[in-house]
């Protein structure tokens, strides 16, 4: 039978907001005593909110996503160590490369979420680190390609460890019609526009928050969106609004030579008629798509602020990876070590952070654990390959951070039955390692085929000057790509800052 779980809060706003209030006064609102007759300070919420192929073109019609830029701090150069879904995921919760993890694609062998749990990846999560300092936590959407609400046995699959509650879908694309498991009880949603999984995210990310800020414990929510991820489906009341959007053009838009692209792009041709009408149909619904994820933003912050709790809560959001629509050829799609694909918004507000800020200095996926870790107060593992941002946070600029990133991509195998495929035309990014810089990209392929980028003259990736770079800098970019490739821990710091 299908059954609407839409939450309705069981207390209202005012009633949890008046339980926080009495806890606070309880106990001083500071938390534990720490012995010495001292409160201890109370430790900080983290709200969490993941989109899944959000690229930056889509933040021009996220006003609350806006609201939150001017509030606090936005990395401008925010990149992906893999643009895909799986292996961003598996690097967001353990703080490391790719190479580390060994989750390099969505599916078995190489990734996925069984190659994720089977290599210790929920053992080094931040949620358990988190859960064991005391958090409450809530994991809310998508987990890992490849995790589905029941095993194949058809038994619902227990919560994996390090979350206090478990609101996970398998297959959610296309919005509706998808089975929750629900804290170990299958729950499955129909076609009817409550259902909506945005929404359904949205109505239970609320009800966690007055639960949880009543509790006296501090919280970590995330809520990871399948949206704007294909097929594209809006929500029924955004299925008909901007109507007249276009994709953008930027002036990769179906690049007029690619004879010095690599051997797997150089396969493509011209986009015609029927795939630049598809293009703008796709960014038209996906900029629908992302309406709701806005409504959801505005209505976690706007219950937080009601509860009181908005003081002592950081909100983030960001996204697994970007997004091509049309560049180099490309119809739809990400994997490429292009800025279109592995540059991502990031944009964190709270307690101390200054308002309307902006962070220029390359950071990464790598960064996310060891920051949720700093902001709870707990020390980062040696095993993380990131660093913290909490320094820009404040305003500061860490000392020696790094002057690169580490970007790593394994060509996955066609699978029909995997969504995040690279399905533009014939023709996908081959397996390579690259190395991106403020003003430059480096690639190597597996084949042995280059890709070289002066991004301050060319930053839409025009013209490859790999055929004519020197040897020097060629042998000095390879020896810093091996570096790093190898890294793992506080050694990938130290590459990430050779020149």
């Amino acid at each position: 039978m299908v059954r609407n779980r839409r939450h309705r809060p069981p207390f209202p706003l005012l009633l949890a907001a008046l339980a926080a209030v009495l806890l606070g006064a309880c106990s001083g609102g500071t938390g534990k005593d720490r012995g010495d007759g001292t409160p201890a300070k109370k430790k900080p919420n983290i709200v969490f909110v993941l989109t899944d192929d959000l690229s930056w073109d889509l933040i021009p019609y996220m006003p609350q996503v806006r609201r939150m830029q001017a509030e606090g701090v936005t990395f401008q150069n925010f990149l992906m160590a893999d643009s895909l879904c799986c292996t961003s995921r598996a690097t967001i919760f353990t703080g490391m490369y790719p190479h580390n993890t060994k989750v390099r694609t969505n599916f078995p062998p190489d990734g996925g979420y069984e190659v994720f749990r089977r290599n210790g990846g929920e053992q080094a999560s931040f949620a358990l680190a988190l859960r064991n300092a005391g958090y409450r936590t809530a994991m809310l959407g998508k987990y890992m390609n490849g995790y589905k609400p029941r095993d194949g046995n058809g038994r619902t699959r227990n919560t994996p460890p390090g979350w206090s509650e478990w609101y996970v879908a398998g297959n959610g694309y296309p919005e509706f019609g998808y089975e929750l498991n629900e804290n170990g009880r299958p729950v499955r949603y129909g076609h009817r526009p409550r259902d909506y999984m945005t929404d359904v995210l949205a109505d239970k990310g609320t009800d966690f928050i007055q639960r949880a800020g009543g509790s006296g414990q501090p919280f970590l929510l995330e809520i990871a969106t399948f949206a704007p991820h294909g097929p594209f489906v809006p929500a029924p009341r955004h299925a008909k609004v901007f109507p007249d959007v276009k994709a953008p053009r930027p002036a990769s838009f179906n690049e007029a030579d690619v004879s010095d692209k690599p051997s797997w792009l150089r396969t493509h041709r011209k986009l015609g008629r029927y795939w630049l009408d598809r293009i703008d149909d796709s960014f038209r619904d996906r900029v629908r798509m992302v309406q709701s994820v806005d409504e959801m933003i505005g209505r976690i912050r706007s219950a937080l602020k009601t509860l009181g709790l908005d003081r002592d809560t950081y909100v983030v959001f960001g996204s697994d990876n970007g997004f091509h629509l049309g560049e180099h050829r490309l119809a739809g799609g990400k994997m490429t070590p292009y800025t279109s694909d592995i540059r991502v918004p990031f944009v964190f507000t709270g307690p101390g952070i200054r308002a309307g800020g902006r962070v220029d200095a390359i950071t990464q996926n790598t960064d996310l654990a060891p920051t949720f870790l700093d902001l709870a107060r707990l020390r980062v593992p040696g095993t993380a390959d990131g660093r913290s941002l909490v320094p820009f946070l404040r305003g500061t600029a860490p000392r020696d951070w790094r002057e690169m990133a580490l970007i790593e991509h394994v060509k996955p195998p066609f699978s029909a039955a995997d969504p995040d495929r690279q399905d533009s035309l014939p023709g996908s990014p081959a397996t390579y390692n690259a190395l991106r810089t403020a003003d430059m990209l480096y690639v190597e392929y597996a084949d042995g085929e280059l890709e070289y980028y002066d991004l301050t003259r060319d930053p839409d990736h025009l013209d490859n000057l790999a055929a004519t770079m020197p040897a020097e800098l060629r042998r000095r970019l390879s020896a810093l790509l091996y570096s790093l490739t190898h890294c793992s821990g506080v050694s990938c710091a130290s590459a990430g800052r050779s020149r």
